[in-house]
């Protein structure tokens, strides 16, 4: 074997255990957080709502990651962590509006269709925590919480203190639901199905994707809000 070929592969060999050690203490962390956001959500439940981040519904092909945000906010619901629950997300990526979809299969389960939301407007993750926070306003809620998994809600917790002030975390503790021996119901898509779809990846570039999720739109209408509230602060100024 040459040398080249010999420090190609200890170059490989250590690139790849650098991958694997920097992703098993990314899982830990994440998972102490999660552990310690539910202690303290413990403490301080009962909560008004929690808000859920959409999953496209494929009927059949169902994702995992459906099943584990829809348990675990009926885990929180049936725990007394909180006493309504906003589920978020338009039709993104599949012609089904993923919060009609995701609230219906929760009715579904067994939680009040009263106690339930759907938020349809967010077709990014900034926009399903900030467009539910502002509908959670409009109803009246003040104790608010994301609860989706513990990556998700890592990643937008400076996003969350910034434009959706006062909002805690209780991300999924993976382990403590038996997730794998659970199915969703089937559900009538009747009134969650869009007529003439089209994805967002028809729609949207990668890059506009990417700064849709990074919280474009979001931050655009914040401005746009800001501007409007300093404006008529400014004409209830000038008529006094």
């Amino acid at each position: 074997m040459g040398k080249g070929l010999k420090k190609f592969l200890r170059i490989f060999i250590y690139v790849h255990i650098f991958i694997a050690v920097a992703l098993l203490l990314t899982h830990c962390t994440f998972k102490r957080y999660a552990e310690k956001s539910y202690k303290q959500a413990r403490k301080d439940k009962p909560y008004d709502v929690i808000i859920v981040p959409g999953v496209p519904y494929e009927k059949e092909n169902t994702t995992m990651v459906m099943k584990m945000r829809i348990f675990w906010a009926k885990h929180l619901y049936d725990s007394g962590y909180t006493k309504n629950i906003i589920f978020s997300g338009a039709a993104v990526y599949s012609p089904f509006v993923e919060a009609l979809a995701m609230k219906t299969i929760a009715d579904s389960l067994g939680i009040p269709p009263e106690h339930t939301f759907a938020e349809t407007k967010a077709e990014h993750s900034t926009e399903n925590i900030y467009y539910s926070w502002k509908m959670a306003k409009d109803l009246g809620f003040k104790k608010i919480a994301l609860a989706t998994d513990p990556y998700q809600s890592g990643l937008l917790r400076s996003f969350t203190r910034r434009y959706c002030p006062g909002v805690k975390a209780i991300p999924i503790v993976f382990g403590m639901l038996d997730i794998g021996n659970k199915t969703l119901p089937a559900i009538d898509t009747t009134s969650c199905h869009v007529d003439n779809f089209v994805s967002i990846l028809d729609r949207e570039g990668f890059w506009q994707r990417f700064r849709g999720t990074m919280g474009k739109r979001v931050k655009e209408e914040h401005k746009q809000e800001l501007r409007k509230r300093k404006e008529e602060m400014e004409s209830v100024t000038s008529t006094d």
